[in-house]
């Protein structure tokens, strides 16, 4: 099991979805997590969930759709619990009204999606990579899509966005590979997320199956797959991987992507 014993780590959506189960994996793994989301009702559940387990967590809210929200979270985690050794960027939103063409999709919506899903990475490493400085190495796992590589219709910046991060990845993988500190991303596929049912018309729970049925290993994913594959990234055992991404999408890409219309995270 990975040991993350005295790290501590910081990850942005970490209340619901794919981050929630980040965030349980790592606390499992021995790090203490501080969660940083919109939610206060879903963080603090995390955090009281976490302790019974005998993990350690905070919880801290915050608005990534608010250029101001990063450097607050990264100064008061680091403030509270001393240090940083982990970056988790997985927030991101997708909200159903913006499910529209370029034609129709209106500045309000492209800032809003492009603001949380890839502004709020860039300042969010920008704020914790001189912490991870002083300790000599850390890690930063940005949080992508399949979506980034190929897409589904009516999504331009939930797109974009994903595709952005992938490369930005890529990037700062370089700038800071000298300093110890390595950056990757992962890719899900389909999960059962809040994010992915609320993308769904008709009945969900018949609809994940039908779409589990197009993915070669037969289903949609389970929140703790991203999260094991978040920790082991995050230890001394991937200490040769930076600037990579990882496809967590049960061979959805292998097989040369989606032939459905929901996809994605």
């Amino acid at each position: 099991m990975p040991d993350h014993k005295g790290k501590v780590a910081i990850v942005t959506g970490g209340a619901q979805g794919i981050g929630r189960g980040i965030t349980n994996v790592l606390a499992q793994d021995g790090a203490t997590v501080c969660i940083a989301d919109i939610s206060k009702d879903y963080g603090n559940q995390a955090v009281k969930d976490i302790e019974s387990l005998g993990g350690k967590a905070i919880f801290l809210e915050a608005d990534f759709e608010k250029s101001d929200s990063p450097k607050k979270v990264v100064e008061d985690c680091v403030n509270i619990l001393g240090r940083l050794d982990i970056l988790v960027n997985n927030v991101g939103i997708q909200p159903p009204a913006s499910y529209k063409n370029i034609e129709d999709t209106t500045e309000e919506m492209w800032d809003s999606v492009i603001n949380v899903n890839l502004k709020s990475y860039f300042l969010m490493s920008k704020y914790s990579i001189p912490h991870m400085k002083k300790l000599g190495k850390g890690s930063i796992i940005n949080i992508s899509s399949v979506q980034g590589l190929q897409s589904q219709k009516l999504v331009p910046p939930y797109a974009a966005s994903k595709g952005a991060v992938i490369s930005l990845t890529r990037q700062m993988s370089l700038d800071y590979i000298k300093s110890n500190i390595r950056v990757n991303t992962i890719n899900p596929g389909a999960f059962d997320t809040p994010l992915v049912r609320k993308s769904i018309t008709g009945n969900i729970e018949d609809s994940l199956d039908s779409l589990g049925e197009i993915i070669p290993l037969g289903r949609v994913g389970q929140i703790h797959e991203i999260g094991h594959v978040a920790s082991f990234l995050c230890t001394d055992k991937a200490s040769y991987i930076s600037g990579e991404f990882i496809n967590v999408d049960g061979g959805i890409m292998a097989k040369g992507g989606w032939d459905a219309d929901l996809q994605g995270e």
